[in-house]
């Protein structure tokens, strides 16, 4: 978030002397820039200016060389000797740019860095060393730590330079004593990000006198190069998009300017280099410092290019399919389609060479470098989405990108390009074109029609005509009419958020101020819409049972890629035909919408073991989304515009399905050892518990269906996973992962999961209250009853069979044995199943338990069964 200095505030708008920063926040918050922090110094001192008498180089035994110094720092800080005279410190310091004669930054014993760092006395390589000499790095100015701070090199002018004196005090004479306000910017008023936009608000809080630096800047705008002005520009320039996104131009202004016979050694002037590294910009040189002095003072982001290493025409175009760039902070980019491209022709090869990924970052080529003497500006207007895109695509968020796609004055570019050429002429001599070059493709801004009653009607505001109108005014807008109380409002250029008449109304409603809203008691409840829907009330239970159950809720961001896939046992290629994919996507890697919940909810489990977390039990209640191929597309709806019930009804259409699932994950032990028994581990059984929990709940009747081993889908284990069946219905799936699935993912042995489909689930549902059944009071029969059967025949296949035969006096069934060996013969098991009989209405006889028994012996031979002994 971008920081305000007071001091560089006061250039565009008069603020009262002794302004706070405390009281800056509170002026700006009425305006909704919310205060993010006041950044207090990290530094305190004594922090001074030191002039190195000697030093002597000193090597050590490690190879290193130290310098032996000693520092006058002012009679007030210099060391006394024996016979009580001042004289200069005795300072170690191992910078291979420390020399006599330099003045130094120094910081005395007492003071305290950045990280607590704190200055004291200390014996090294063989001397006391009272103080150090400070680099940018160690003062938290930069990322500086290549050598200490030489006050000469730090953009003083020679007068500046030479009043400097020995004690003087470092802490001001950097800005290390002063706070910073960081304030919080909203999406749509990217024209914040700049001293400009801060100082109108500032403007529009207080009514303190704003002065628009753009204005006199325009003034001295040279005419731009063509058929108008009978010029020829300095080099030219061509916009050629053949693949524009949401049918919007990547680029729709491209203002370029040269300077000529720049001197490559000039500095960057201590006050602009103070001010860009409090705002958290790393100086790196003039050219570079003014192009970036200029976003953060107007909102314009700029790029300086060796004019000498460019052949034109510069060409603005899409990339190409399988195209790379190394972009200025040396990684390599393979670029999309739909990135937007500088390029420029040598050798009459018409945008051959990539310069730049426009509105993100420059590339290595074409960079300004300490031998450039002619320089070419560029200021251009580029497209909200494609460079946010771009700049999430390549994973490149730089300062130029926040602007762009937030939304820059497309107007700006000729005052930005002019104010820089001011910038560079002044501290680096050379002389700037007056041929600039100027494709400008751009259209007014539409009128907005806008009643004023909408303002009592919206916001509740009871805001007279005028008062509506000089509020708009004063934001930037061209308002006609108003004698009805209908206006014709044009936006400024500054402003691509305000395109509504709604936009308007919240614009009225900010600056009469949120607080002037009157409070009025919310109207009763429309008749029958009251509560949670019976869907709302169902997902609650599922939540509150998988709650009881011990499983923690998970909320995971639904997108997936081809890792996910793989990982969790899909066919990545085959999945992603059928997946819904994002257009912009937030991760690169994971490019599509979920089809099913547990490929997300696996990352967050694997989060959790990695930072040691083994014993997992996470469930999430979430969308998927069900890609449909024959869906009608989606139609372009009118803005600012009810859509009706015949338009609405078209968008859902071509939407993707999106029903509610709920899946959970265990993983590691399921019970630990204690004075009640040992350690358990997590298995199948205990997804099924869960699954059946959630249909108790529910009072759905649920059945499972273990399908043979070839039939499993590939992320299960064969042996121990079932469908979920509800009312003949398939509503999800519930077992034990695959051992590959848990290897590639990190999981532990025998991991369990289950995911259900809540919206189908919810179907076979009658919504009739869940009715509790009676308790019989009636003794109850028990009976084991082990089988033998062939290794192909299933528990579950064998229990239906049992429950089949038994019939409504079947209480309970459960497996408690599983048995293979000798005595039940090759290729062969015993299953043992432990069965409760009881009647709601009588006691059960001998004869009666025995022809249950018996018709469950004769029902399981039809599976081959044998009846043990």
């Amino acid at each position: 978030m971008p920081m305000v200095d007071i001091d560089w505030l006061k250039e565009h708008v008069e603020v009262p002397s002794g302004l706070t920063y405390e009281q800056l926040a509170k002026d700006l918050v009425k305006v909704g820039l919310e205060e993010e922090e006041i950044h207090a110094s990290q530094v305190t001192g004594p922090i001074v200016v030191g002039y190195v008498v000697d030093a002597t180089p000193e090597p050590q035994k490690n190879g290193k060389i130290i310098n032996w110094c000693h520092v006058d720092v002012g009679d007030e800080y210099n060391e006394t000797d024996e016979n009580g005279n001042k004289v200069p410190r005795g300072i170690i310091c191992g910078a291979p740019n420390m020399a006599a004669g330099e003045k130094v930054v120094v910081t005395l014993p007492g003071a305290v860095l950045p990280g607590d760092f704190r200055i004291e006395p200390r014996k090294t390589y063989g001397h006391i060393s009272n103080g150090m000499c400070a680099s940018e790095r160690e003062l938290g100015l930069g990322d500086d730590h290549n050598g200490i701070i030489l006050l000469r090199h730090y953009g003083f002018t020679p007068e500046e330079y030479e009043a400097l004196k020995p004690g003087d005090d470092a802490m001001h004479l950097l800005h290390l004593d002063q706070p910073l306000l960081e304030i919080n910017i909203t999406p749509d008023r990217g024209y914040t990000l700049s001293y400009r936009g801060v100082a109108r608000e500032y403007h529009h809080s207080t009514g303190a006198a704003y002065t628009d630096p753009v204005k006199e800047l325009n003034a001295r705008v040279p005419v731009a190069a063509g058929e108008a002005s009978g010029t020829v520009p300095d080099i030219q320039v061509e916009i050629d998009d053949n693949n524009p996104i949401h049918g919007v131009p990547g680029c729709d202004r491209y203002y370029a300017r040269a300077i000529r016979g720049f001197d490559p050694t000039s500095r960057t002037p201590n006050w602009m280099r103070r001010r860009l590294i409090r705002a958290g910009v790393r100086s790196i040189s003039l050219a570079v410092d003014v192009t970036n002095y200029v976003m953060l003072d107007l909102g314009q982001p700029m790029h300086a290019y060796d004019m000498d290493k460019l052949e034109g025409p510069i060409v603005v175009r899409r990339a190409n399919e399988g195209e790379k760039l190394v972009t200025l902070d040396g990684k390599e980019h393979e670029l999309s389609p739909e990135d937007l491209l500088i390029t420029d022709s040598p050798n009459g090869q018409r945008a051959s060479r990539i310069i730049g990924l426009a509105g993100v970052m420059g590339g290595l080529y074409g960079e300004v470098t300490a031998e450039t003497k002619n320089i070419l500006l560029e200021a251009a207007h580029f497209d909200q989405v494609s460079i946010a895109r771009s700049a999430r695509r390549h994973k490149i968020p730089s300062e130029a990108s926040r602007r762009f796609e937030r939304g820059v004055d497309y107007q700006l570019q000729p005052a930005a390009a002019q104010m820089a050429a001011d910038l560079l002429i002044k501290y680096g001599d050379g002389e700037a074109s007056e041929k600039p070059t100027d494709v400008n493709n751009t259209h007014r801004r539409k009128a907005i029609h806008f009643k004023a009653s909408e303002v009592k009607r919206v916001a509740g505001l009871d805001t007279g005509v005028n008062a509506i109108s000089d509020i708009l005014t004063d934001i930037g807008c061209t308002v006609a009419g108003g004698g009805n109380g209908e206006f014709s409002v044009t936006p400024p250029t500054w402003r691509p958020d305000l395109n509504e008449p709604c936009d308007l109304v919240e614009e009225v409603a900010r600056l009469v101020g949120y607080d002037e809203i009157p409070v009025t008691v919310p109207p009763a409840p429309v008749k029958g819409a009251v509560g949670l829907t019976a869907d709302q009330l169902r997902r609650r239970r599922v939540a509150d049972e998988l709650a009881e159950y011990g499983m923690v809720e998970a909320l995971s961001y639904p997108f997936v890629g081809d890792n996910d896939y793989k990982a969790f046992g899909y066919d990545a290629e085959a999945t992603k035909k059928v997946s819904v994919e994002i257009a912009n996507p937030l991760y690169g890697d994971r490019p599509y919408l979920r089809r099913h919940i547990l490929p997300t909810l696996a990352a967050t489990v694997q989060r959790n073991i990695r930072r040691g977390i083994e014993n997992v039990s996470l469930y999430e209640l979430g969308h998927v989304y069900l890609w449909n191929p024959d869906a009608p597309a989606i139609p372009a709806l009118p803005g600012g515009v009810k859509p009706t019930p015949e338009q609405l009804a078209a968008l859902d259409a071509g939407l993707p399905d999106q029903p509610d699932h709920v899946a959970g994950i265990l993983t590691g032990l399921a019970e630990n050892t204690g004075w009640l028994g040992g350690k358990r581990p997590v298995d199948w059984s205990d997804a099924v518990e869960a699954v059946h929990r959630i249909a108790d709940r529910l009072g759905a009747a649920i059945e499972l269906d273990q399908p043979a081993a070839a039939d499993v889908p590939a992320q299960w284990h064969p042996g121990r996973f079932a469908r979920v069946n509800a009312a003949g219905t398939f509503v999800g799936f519930v077992g034990e992962l695959h051992p590959h699935v848990n290897e590639a993912l990190g999981f532990p042995e025998h991991s369990a999961a289950f995911e259900l489909n809540l919206t189908a689930l919810f179907s076979t549902l009658d919504g009739k209250p869940v009715q509790a059944k009676p308790i019989s009071t009636f003794p109850p029969v028990k009976q084991d009853l082990a089988f033998t059967v062939d290794d192909k025949v299933t528990a579950a296949q064998l229990e239906d069979v049992v429950r089949e035969a038994a019939g409504a006096n079947l209480e309970s069934i459960e497996l408690f044995d599983v048995f293979t060996g000798e005595q039940v013969g090759e290729g062969k098991k015993s299953l043992a199943f432990a069965v409760v009989f009881r009647s709601p209405d009588k006691t059960l006889s001998a004869e009666d338990s025995e022809a249950i028994r018996k018709a469950i012996v004769d029902k399981a031979a039809e599976l081959g069964a044998q009846l043990r002994a």
